[in-house]
């Protein structure tokens, strides 16, 4: 390694934080922030770590998309039967971070997880691409596969099934959704004295308090 992992430091100074800066609602101010990442062309500024936790108590993490923001919480897709979809069935409580590194920010949440409703999770699937639809039958997400043509010969015959008709959405595939009770804000700032604002639920109020970096 050229460059010793110790000498690896960015000073942070492009923005900061206060109180006095952020909504009163959480979901308003993660949106504010959303859209200025959207327009500082972040890439995939829906791109968020998910951290699961097993029945035996070991910790996962992932890459997955948000597909959906509101006063109920943050959604995503998956299949409910690969590893994070165990997970969150058998102990339903997750967080998410989003990283925005062009802006020195992150975005932390925490909260319990509900599955989102059939209809929901019906549109969704119906408006990912067919492709994509396809793929959600062809995986059987998180187990072991012979191979990389085993998939394809799998693909192929669900192409020639669903020829001229639409594409069901599988009964092990659909959404759940992150209910928080804690979502902190970071931004970056100089000698590591970053800024943190942290909304907490408490008798359905959001509390908001200035954390230490």
């Amino acid at each position: 390694m050229s460059t010793p992992l110790h000498d690896l430091r960015k000073e942070y100074s492009l923005n900061g934080l206060d109180r006095s800066d952020v909504s009163t609602n959480p979901v308003e101010q993660f949106q504010r922030w959303f859209d200025e990442a959207m327009a500082s062309g972040v890439h995939e500024p829906n791109a968020m770590h998910l951290a699961t936790v097993g029945a035996d108590g070991r910790p996962s993490g992932r890459i997955v998309l948000v597909k959906g923001i509101d006063e109920r919480g943050f959604s995503f897709y998956t299949n409910y039967d690969s590893r994070k979809g165990i997970d969150l069935q058998t102990r339903p409580f997750a967080s998410l971070t989003f990283f925005y590194p062009e802006l020195e920010r992150q975005i932390r949440v925490e909260g319990t997880i509900v599955k989102v409703s059939v209809e929901e999770s019906d549109a969704y699937f119906q408006s990912r691409p067919r492709g994509s639809q396809i793929g959600a039958w062809v995986s059987a997400q998180s187990a072991v596969v012979e191979n990389r043509a085993a998939l394809e010969r799998r693909q192929q015959e669900l192409e020639r099934q669903f020829a001229e008709q639409p594409v069901p959405r599988p009964p092990h595939w659909g959404g759940f959704r992150v209910v928080p009770d804690r979502i902190e804000f970071w931004q970056g700032r100089p000698s590591r004295l970053h800024d943190r604002i942290l909304y907490r639920k408490a008798e359905n109020e959001w509390i908001i308090e200035r954390l230490a970096p």
